[in-house]
């Protein structure tokens, strides 16, 4: 366990002494922990880890490495007592039409989407929305919407960043794979100063072009890795023509 842990402090680049007073606890103590001279509690652990923001699964995999049962569960969206999170997600889905929103896993797999994608997902290679359909490989591969995205190396730089760091920020292995697959694909390299507060993506949809800013909604205080682990990412109109264009589609 102390080896773990002190991996997740090296990870938020914290040092012992940084991490003991966010905590509360003694550095000396701390030092203890991470060197196996000393066992933590049920409570301190996962006191720990909130610190430092671990992602629950790995929260479960400390308090293993403790000695601990896991703290937190693991139902499929289909359970009973799913429903509340089932219900939640139909009516933020429905809420943002006719614009695009799609609820997404840890691994940007496709979980549900709303009648607003079809304009994204049009011209795309069947294999690709296959299940699980993963959204970023979506985006960025020559037979996804690659091709149709006018700003694709901004788009595309933009992606494989927010990917790298939510793959170092989880230490999720999958995610650093996908990572090192898209990366590889072909699109250019945006070497342009960044313009603006947020990167748009620019989608050519037959003879028009939209624009769109995308918003990401998640379960905050979650205490089941399944509803933890699902984010909702909305595409809104970044201008007035996009908005009508959809809304004309409706």
């Amino acid at each position: 366990m102390g080896e773990l842990l002190r991996d997740w402090r090296q990870r938020r680049r914290l040092s012992q002494l940084d991490l003991a007073s966010d905590a509360g606890v003694s550095s000396r103590h701390l030092s203890f922990v991470e060197t196996g001279r000393a066992r933590p509690s049920r409570e301190m652990v996962l006191h720990l880890a909130e610190q430092m923001e671990v992602p629950l699964r790995a929260r479960n995999e400390l308090l293993l490495a403790a000695g601990f049962a896991p703290a937190y569960g693991r139902r499929g969206l289909d359970d009973p007592d799913m429903s509340a999170v089932r219900t939640a997600l139909d009516l933020v889905l429905a809420a943002y039409e006719p614009f695009p929103a799609v609820v997404i896993d840890r691994s940007w797999n496709l979980v549900a989407g709303n009648r607003g994608i079809a304009p994204l997902t049009e011209g795309v290679a069947p294999e690709l929305l296959q299940p699980p359909a993963n959204v970023l490989r979506l985006s960025l591969h020559p037979d996804g919407l690659a091709p149709r995205i006018v700003n694709l190396p901004q788009w595309r730089a933009h992606v494989l960043h927010r990917l790298a760091r939510e793959a170092h920020a989880s230490a999720d292995p999958g995610l650093a794979a996908l990572h090192r697959e898209l990366a590889g694909l072909p699109g250019g390299a945006d070497r342009s100063p960044p313009n603006g507060i947020a990167v748009p993506l620019r989608l050519r949809a037959g003879d028009a072009v939209l624009s769109f800013l995308s918003t990401v909604t998640t379960f905050g205080t979650a205490v089941d890795l399944t509803a933890a682990e699902l984010s909702i990412e909305a595409f809104l109109p970044a201008d007035a023509g996009t908005a009508e264009f959809l809304r004309g589609l409706r």
